[in-house]
């Protein structure tokens, strides 16, 4: 045989299959990951913007403290319990917040011309140079558990972003830039004058409570008068816990630096009154406050929602959805016509997914209008209208405006009446792609509820195009999860099938400082639908919502209980709170 076809046959044989690099590569060597699991995890890794090591951890294929020794003896790097480390005493001259959150890397000592530099893979050399030339110094690695440094990341950049924070104990929170929202657009405040709503303690007190609230990601603050006590309530993923009772003697004070922030009223306390104001927390980090007032038996309670534009601008990676799902829904939302519905209960995300889809879809190409009750992120580049029925500026009216500019994506905030959803049913024919928001518990419900407020069946079936179903489900704090054992028969009847339970691992919340209860944050559960032809059938049929659902299992979709217990499966919520937010 000649020399050029043996190095043919040599040529031929697989080789290690090159996309496995780093530590990936090394874990495989070692006969700790299965080289095929690794594909799996580095593509995830790379799908999600997140990290290999992150993703080992959250599908529980080894232990944060065992990756960290592993990687450790591996690469001999000195290991180190990042818990030990005082935070305050970090090298703060060279933190850089774009380099730390992209690089996953936190400097945490400088002597002489060497930095420490924590990581929680021992592969990361692409962090340590750019430290390296950032800093000028030579870079020593130390090996840490990467939950402890997500966390220390967080805590720094947190208190480095919000210097005045530390001050506030003083005389800043006396003079936190705020800017208050009237009809014809924000304008400042000074609050001159020598109301009670101007003395300094609730001065002080309102603006702590309002960044404490920012800084635990509250979404809501609830100021309740009663007869005996006064309660104020954070809303944290989801759900409301009490965090300050002060003297009940002063919450008509608080109510009226709360109205004076807002523009509103003082003087009327026996009507409902709504306003909005902006806090400046830097110079590059603002955040909308939103503000209803009722009268109560005992007082007028204050309801404020806050509004962070961050929110709006996680990406489709960060909400939760399964990769098909997701496939679906940026399939729907770059059609050139049609309706796209996303529907849940108030408080399920509704906003945050069409915000997402907005800020995928806005580029100069095209031209978007929304309408919504009220504008509460501002998109830059969209060209958003806050409908007032009082004014005659209704959902329908401005949608009949919208369609007399040119627009190509329209965005409706809730679907109410039946004008207002044939006016949008109008628009996804006739060339217009229209995303909006519907209160209903399922896919399927949301088309028999638009054919109870009178939308023709054929005119549903050619315009709807995708409908999403979701919930908000509390993920479980990765520091301090722990697995628990449930029965086998109860775990079946949760809906897990028989095959699922040799490899199956539940977890359950158990609490620790750096969490709410043994969760921190949400994910998205969500039960997407796109209308195939088999779907327009039935629904031109008269087909219930239960016919409906029939065809969501023959075609093969993940419905919301599904959903979550997929979440369920990968350790990212517990079955206790996916019963909570999936039951019917």
């Amino acid at each position: 045989m000649s020399k050029e076809s043996s190095q043919g046959k040599t040529q031929a044989q697989p080789p290690t299959p090159h996309i496995i690099s780093g530590l990936a590569r090394k874990l495989v060597q070692m006969g700790r990951l299965d080289e095929t699991k690794a594909v799996e995890l580095l593509e995830k890794a790379k799908n999600n913007k997140t990290f290999l090591v992150t993703c080992i951890i959250e599908e529980n294929i080894m232990s944060a403290s065992e990756l960290a020794l592993i990687s450790s003896e591996a690469f001999g790097i000195p290991l180190l319990n990042l818990k030990s480390i005082n935070l305050e005493y970090l090298p703060k001259n060279i933190l850089n917040e774009r380099i730390i959150r992209e690089f996953h890397a936190l400097p945490i000592y400088k002597r002489g011309n060497r930095l420490y530099l924590a990581i929680s893979d021992p592969t990361n050399v692409t962090a340590m140079d750019e430290f390296r030339f950032g800093t000028g110094l030579s870079i020593e690695a130390i090996m840490v558990e990467d939950p402890d440094l997500r966390i220390c990341i967080e805590q720094v950049l947190t208190s480095s972003e919000s210097q005045s924070f530390t001050g506030l104990e003083d005389a800043d929170l006396d003079s936190l830039d705020i800017i208050s929202s009237e009809e014809d657009g924000f304008q400042s405040s000074n609050f001159g004058g020598s109301t009670d709503a101007d003395d300094a303690p609730i001065v002080r007190f309102v603006n702590k409570i309002l960044l404490d609230a920012i800084n635990r990601t509250a979404s809501d603050i609830h100021f309740e008068p009663y007869e005996k006590n006064y309660r104020i309530r954070y809303r944290q993923d989801g759900i409301l816990s009490e965090i300050s009772t002060p003297p009940v003697n002063i919450g008509s004070r608080l109510c009226a630096r709360l109205k004076v922030m807002s523009k509103l009223d003082i003087s009327k306390r026996r009507i409902p009154q709504y306003g909005r104001f902006k806090m400046n927390i830097s110079k590059n980090r603002s955040v909308d406050f939103r503000v209803s007032t009722c009268p109560t038996l005992f007082g007028e309670k204050v309801v404020m929602r806050i509004l962070d534009p961050a929110n709006a601008k996680l990406g489709i990676d960060a909400l939760g959805y399964e990769e098909k799902q997701k496939e679906q829904f940026l399939y729907a939302i770059h059609r050139p016509q049609g309706m796209v519905l996303v529907t849940g209960p108030t408080g399920s995300g509704k906003t945050i997914s069409l915000y997402t889809a907005l800020n995928i879809l806005n580029t100069n190409e095209v031209n978007i209008s929304t309408a919504e009750d009220p504008v509460e992120i501002n998109l830059p580049g969209i060209n958003q209208v806050s409908v007032n029925p009082k004014a005659g500026l209704s959902f329908s009216a401005a949608l009949k405006s919208f369609l007399r500019q040119d627009p190509d994506i329209v965005m409706v905030g809730e679907i109410r009446d039946l004008e207002t959803v044939e006016i949008a049913v109008k628009a996804s024919q006739t060339g217009h792609l229209v995303l909006s928001t519907l209160h209903t518990n399922s896919a399927p419900e949301t088309i028999m509820r638009l054919v109870n407020m009178g939308v023709q069946p054929f005119n549903l079936a050619t315009s709807v195009i995708l409908v999403v179903a979701q919930r908000l489900a509390r993920k479980l704090c990765s520091h301090c999860k722990e697995e628990i054992t449930i029965p086998k028969e109860a775990i079946l009847e949760t809906g897990f099938k028989e095959e699922e339970l040799p490899t199956l691992k539940l977890f359950g919340p158990k609490g620790c400082e750096q969490c709410n209860q043994g969760y921190k944050g949400r994910v998205g559960l969500y039960e997407v639908l796109p209308i195939s032809k088999e779907m327009g059938k039935i629904i031109m049929q008269h087909g219930s919502a239960i016919d409906i659902a029939h065809q969501m299992d023959k075609e093969g979709f993940i419905t919301l209980r599904r959903a979550g217990l997929n979440k369920v499966k990968l350790g990212l919520t517990s079955l206790e709170e996916v019963n909570r937010v999936t039951k019917d």
